[in-house]
């Protein structure tokens, strides 16, 4: 995340106001939380680390002169409090029953952001690095998917760019090692399955060397079947592991701000509020929003907002269709399809959002699309705009329809997808239908259903972050104002085709069916009033990066 976009946020936080300091808490929590997790291996003091770290930035801020070094103040506070963290501990380690509580992060990241490959082993391997690598390696991972500069890793360190330099050069090297290693345990070695027959299984230095010593000397685990692609170049544009539901600390204080949390400290811990929080996954409120698992986004009462006129039922399925193995989430039956989120009364605009919905049957035909206004769409793409690269943006000016294609290249490169964005929205914008005969992960054969338009086996899959709804190959939105869509590709490959449309080119679209050869029938969203769903990643602000726009869209 770039600073420079927040200098307004920070500054009015600064001044007193709790909704920015909520919204800049909340903003930021990711950073600390995945340099904390990585730094400590999810250790169970992460937890405590990480609150300790955010509650020290909130009593702090107004000592911040330089806005624009945000960022690097934080994260030098976040390596502070984990220095402390080691210095103040026992060097007794951990016993079996805390390590089997506490969460491995490397697990977890490979799981949150389905890393296979080359990536899994880079994120396994971090298990058997010491802590201070491990402490340089949650910087420098950050540092190469483009969260971090240089200056800002040696900051925080405490060391001058060079040094830092010969610093991350070792740990490189050590990690190399440990990749190594990851590599031969999932091998068939007879002789490495017999030195390991006397390891507890928990990485640790001793047995680094004696791992890495053994691979050196054999043949069968020295023999790299394919190409080691360098850990740098698997880390690009490489999304940060979610924050667990319920860890944010506005969240956590159920709307009450971080500022008035703290000058209430005295009677009552912080951080006991927040860990109370942890314990209710299911449900996690903020100011402006409800999180309900696996359903809706819906808007619920701020301290400043009257109340809201809309209650919506969650519908739940999974994001896209896991690669073969994968734990998917299970969806509850339900007598027909859906759209993203149905509302049970009207609904102010913006109020109903995109979620994870479920596939409708591929045989039942839509409901009729209603016709909104069309006096036309102009494009600063022209007729066809093509976005294939990170930037690429195009402005969609009028009252009309338009189709957005989707191309998913995993063969070009597989890993997390960072989903596009809508950026300065005037008027209204709704998600009124999905076509193009097929959604994303729809099996592209018959007799293989592990190749999907979201990937295969062979090549990799891009995954969705998590909460996002599933794309279908064409998309369709009604504009009624003037909106800017912005390509944000960073990981996985893709690309981006903006037409501008019309309502009888949609309704041929999603009315083609199985017996016309597409996979499945369109599915239409839009009630024809304004609880119709805005898409997710949609914002009336023009972030400096458009990569930050949050899933949870406020219009």
């Amino acid at each position: 995340m770039d600073t420079r976009q927040w200098r307004d946020t920070i500054a009015a936080a600064q001044d007193g106001d709790r909704r920015a300091l909520d919204e800049l808490v909340e903003g930021w929590l990711p950073l600390v939380y995945n340099i904390v997790g990585r730094a400590l291996n999810g250790h169970a003091d992460v937890d405590d680390v990480v609150q300790e770290t955010m509650l020290r930035a909130v009593d702090n801020l107004g000592s911040l002169r330089d806005r624009d070094s945000f960022r690097s103040w934080l994260v030098a506070i976040a390596m502070r409090q984990i220095r402390d963290r080691a210095r103040r501990r026992t060097p007794a380690p951990l016993d079996e029953s805390n390590a089997r509580g506490a969460t491995d992060f490397a697990e977890l990241t490979v799981l949150r952001l389905q890393l296979e490959g080359q990536r899994r082993e880079v994120a396994e391997a971090a298990r058997w690095l010491d802590d201070e690598d491990r402490q340089l390696l949650s910087l420098w991972w950050l540092e190469v998917a483009g969260e971090l500069t240089r200056r800002e890793l040696a900051a925080a360190v405490g060391i001058n760019r060079q040094h830092a330099a010969v610093r991350v050069q070792r740990m490189k090297e050590r990690l190399e090692t440990s990749r190594g290693i990851v590599r031969a345990l999932d091998g068939a070695c007879p002789d490495l399955r017999e030195l390991t027959g006397r390891w507890n299984g928990r990485p640790d230095s001793v047995w680094r060397k004696r791992l890495a010593r053994h691979i050196r000397g054999c043949g069968y685990c020295g023999d790299t079947r394919e190409s080691v692609v360098p850990a740098e170049r698997l880390l690009v544009g490489i999304a940060l592991v979610p924050v667990p539901l319920g860890f944010t600390l506005s969240l956590a204080l159920g709307g009450k701000t971080a500022a008035a949390a703290t000058a209430t400290v005295a009677s009552m811990s912080w951080s006991a509020k927040v860990m109370g929080a942890l314990t209710q996954p299911v449900v996690a409120a903020t100011a402006g929003a409800t999180f309900v698992a696996g359903g809706a986004y819906v808007v619920t009462q701020t301290p400043d907002a009257p109340p809201p006129r809309v209650a919506v039922s969650p519908t739940a399925a999974s994001t896209h269709r896991a690669p073969p193995g994968a734990e998917t989430p299970s969806a509850s039956p339900s007598a027909s399809p859906s759209p993203s989120a149905t509302p049970t009364k009207a609904a102010l605009y913006g109020s109903v959002v995109d979620a994870v919905d479920r596939a409708p049957d591929p045989d039942t035909p839509p409901a009729a699309l209603p016709h909104r206004p069309e006096t036309g769409i102009t494009s600063t793409g022209g007729a066809h705009a093509v976005m294939n690269h990170r930037g690429d943006s195009v402005t969609l000016t009028g009252k009309g329809y338009v189709l957005v294609r989707w191309q998913i290249a995993p063969l070009s490169r597989a890993g997390s997808l960072v989903m596009p964005a809508w950026t300065g929205l005037k008027g209204k914008l709704f998600h009124v239908a999905s076509g193009g005969g097929r959604r994303m992960d729809d099996p592209l054969s018959a007799t293989d259903s592990t190749s999907t338009g979201m990937g295969d086996p062979t090549t990799g899959y891009a995954v969705l972050p998590a909460g996002t709804q599933q794309m279908w190959q064409n998309e369709y939105f009604y504009v009624d104002g003037s909106v800017t869509l912005v390509q944000n590709e960073r990981g996985a490959d893709y690309g981006l085709s903006v037409f501008p449309s019309s309502w009888d080119a949609v309704t041929k679209d999603v009315d083609s069916g199985p017996p016309n050869g597409a996979i499945r029938y369109g599915l239409v969203r839009d009630t024809g009033k304004d609880d119709t769903p805005v898409p997710q990643y949609v914002t009336r602000s023009t972030p400096v990066d458009p990569a930050t726009v949050a899933q949870e869209s406020r219009v």
